[in-house]
């Protein structure tokens, strides 16, 4: 039967002060502190993956003690709820949420993001049921301040992420969840449109999209906030104050709600407060769901003071004809014309900071340049009323025909994100005419098209040859060498090159060595001229292939089979003065002689030797050797 504290206190009197330390230390272990969170799951090697959980932790009313060391997170088969293993999670990271806009913040919201991590193992022999796993987390309690749940103090949160089966049709099948969500760093305004990209990434290409999602509680509570391992599921989410729901989770016109395709979430909230909201990110594989990852976080919304949009205007040149009128007028820029735009930009409202972009919006590659200050304060004490920047196209940039849209953009400063002023600019271009260079060299005659001129050479012999490029419009001209997978100097070649404007001249020396010979196949060198300023240049190549020579091969030669050594001086001896001459690793190593009978009767490693017959008439048989391998063999006849 248990006791009622006060004559709990009066049994324990002599242990009244530890009782009292313990009572006062229950606020750090279920003090409110959860802004919201995510889980991650990523795969490394073989079985190996990395679990994390992003905590968000309200730094200005978290009570430190709530800070935890380690959390641990628990994995269960969805099939059935059975429990796979428990996973310490060790904090690795404690930094603070960066805000996009400092200057709107407030001092009433401060956010940390905790990072707990591990490497874990998901055995192929365990993880394989088809309907898949979740890992969750449970920790209590939530952000006090919340405006749309009921008793916040006591809500606790559920850190919740689903992934497949390690193992399908008994192969390997690696996913790692979505990397997700950025951290939210921004206030809201009441009345203003509010908008945030919570899209992806997903290491495996796997299709990801996102829906809103009422936050889950799950079992933890203020008497258990911190569970040494998570309940299974079902989880139960939280408890929606009146008037809100997953639909309606932030009231506004429109209320909250997320792009299903791109994650990115909007809202013009019609109501002060703090709010807290569900997102999921489902992924799909081939059109098949294999997991999940969810979100709970925090949105402040506030009153901001009255901001104006900024204002923009085009002007063609030096900003004296009339402004550029989108949907009407469009830029035609020639070779040689005038490439740049005046910008004005402004706003009404007092003490505005102002910054001019621009965006592409139907081509990509080269874009206009600000050549002057594209942003500064207008409206203040020693600024003026309105800014003036130049923007510039390059002399390079080319339409191919075709009308491209470019969109100049002025933001100011305002809270909580910048208002916008867009002029869409419609505008063609053509660069300016080039001839291409001209390449002449002293190789042989020029091979058919795709095909390398070829320079034979034999071992010790000298190549050189000329290169001169020549440009009738007078652009630098670069001429170099490059060895297509080998270093020039270490085949025995030299490139050597004065570069110059209009006119590029280049010698290439080569000595054919062993060297050499051992890159026989891989010999090429790609030749080129290049111009450096010109906007589409053009470079002219030469590909050369070099060939280092072998010796004349006289594996045909026909070498004397009969001698006679009877001392008539002709054909006395066996000797082979045309044997194939020595070549880098190919050297004349001996030459053997024997009986018909196998046994050796002569040998020398002398490519002069000379064989009498030893005073032996018969047939006899010859070996003779090279040191990389190759052998000539044949007969004699040794007559008397």
């Amino acid at each position: 039967m248990s006791l009622p504290v006060p004559l709990l206190f009066v049994r324990a009197g002599r242990h009244l002060l530890l009782v009292l330390a313990l009572l006062l230390s229950i606020p750090a272990a279920f003090a409110t502190h959860i802004v919201g969170g995510e889980m991650e799951l990523q795969y490394r090697s073989g079985s190996t993956y990395r679990l994390t959980l992003n905590l968000y932790f309200d730094a200005i009313n978290g009570n430190p003690g709530a800070l935890d060391q380690q959390m641990t997170a628990s994995i269960f088969d969805k099939a059935n709820n059975r429990r796979m293993q428990n996973v310490v999670l060790p904090l690795t990271s404690n930094t603070f949420v960066q805000y996009t806009n400092p200057a709107c913040t407030t001092p009433t919201l401060s956010t940390r993001k905790l990072v707990y991590t591990s490497d874990i193992t998901l055995e192929q022999a365990l993880y394989v049921s088809a309907a898949g796993y979740y890992a969750a987390v449970e920790r209590c309690c939530r952000n006090n301040g919340i405006s749309n749940i009921v008793a916040p103090q006591n809500a606790a949160q559920t850190f919740y992420l689903e992934f497949p089966a390690v193992v399908r049709n008994g192969r390997q099948f690696i996913d790692s969840t979505p990397r997700i969500f950025p951290p939210l760093g921004d206030y809201a305004c009441r009345g203003e449109m509010f908008y945030y990209d919570f899209g992806g990434q997903d290491a495996d290409g796997d299709s990801l999209v996102y829906d809103m999602v009422t936050p889950l509680n799950g079992y933890s509570n203020t008497v258990a906030p911190l569970p040494n391992q998570a309940q299974p599921a079902p989880y139960p989410g939280i408890t929606w104050a009146t008037g809100r729901s997953t639909t309606n989770q932030i009231p506004g016109t429109p209320t909250l709600g997320i792009d299903s395709r791109t994650g990115r979430l909007t809202v013009r909230p019609s109501q002060l407060g703090l709010f807290v909201f569900g997102v999921r990110c489902s992924e799909y594989r081939q059109k098949v769901k294999i997991g999940e990852t969810r979100r709970d976080f925090q949105l402040y919304v506030l009153n901001c003071p009255q901001n104006t949009a900024p204002s923009v205007l085009v002007y063609n040149g030096t900003g004296k004809q009339p402004a550029y009128v989108p949907g009407r007028d469009t830029l035609h820029l020639m070779p040689g014309g005038n490439r740049c735009l005046s910008i004005r930009f402004t706003d009404v409202d007092p003490s505005s900071r102002l910054t001019l972009t621009t965006r592409p919006v139907n081509f990509s590659g080269i874009v206009p340049s600000f050549t002057t200050v594209s942003s500064g304060m207008v409206r203040a004490a020693g600024v003026p009323d309105t800014l003036t920047a130049t923007l510039c196209f390059p002399e390079c940039q080319d339409t191919k025909g075709q009308v491209y849209l470019l969109d100049v953009i002025v933001a100011d400063n305002g809270c909580s994100l910048p208002k916008l002023d867009t002029v869409r600019v419609a505008f063609t271009a053509i660069p300016p005419p080039n001839a291409p260079p001209v390449l002449t060299t002293t190789f042989p005659t020029e091979a058919p098209a795709a095909a390398p001129i070829i320079v034979r050479l034999p071992v010790g012999a000298i190549y050189t040859a000329n290169l001169t490029g020549t440009d009738a419009d007078r652009d630098p001209l670069v001429l170099t060498a490059v060895g297509q997978g080998f270093d020039l100097a270490a085949a025995g070649m030299q490139f050597t090159a004065q570069n110059g404007v209009g006119r590029a001249d280049g010698t290439f020396t080569w000595q054919a060595s062993c060297e050499a010979a051992k890159l026989q196949e891989n010999l090429r060198v790609q030749f080129q001229l290049q111009e450096t300023t010109k906007c589409t240049p053009v470079p002219q190549l030469r590909t050369v292939q070099f060939v280092v020579l072998p010796p004349v091969d006289t594996v045909s030669f026909l070498p004397p089979n009969i001698i006679t050594p009877n001392g008539d001086g002709k054909n006395d001896a066996f000797e082979l003065p045309t044997l194939p001459p020595d070549y880098c690793d190919g050297r004349f190593a001996g030459i053997r002689v024997y009986s018909r009978w196998g046994t050796e009767v002569f040998h020398s490693p002398e490519r002069t030797f000379r064989w009498n017959g030893a005073g032996t008439p018969g047939m006899y048989f010859y070996l003779i050797s090279f040191t990389n391998g190759r052998r000539y063999k044949g007969w004699l006849q040794v007559l008397p």
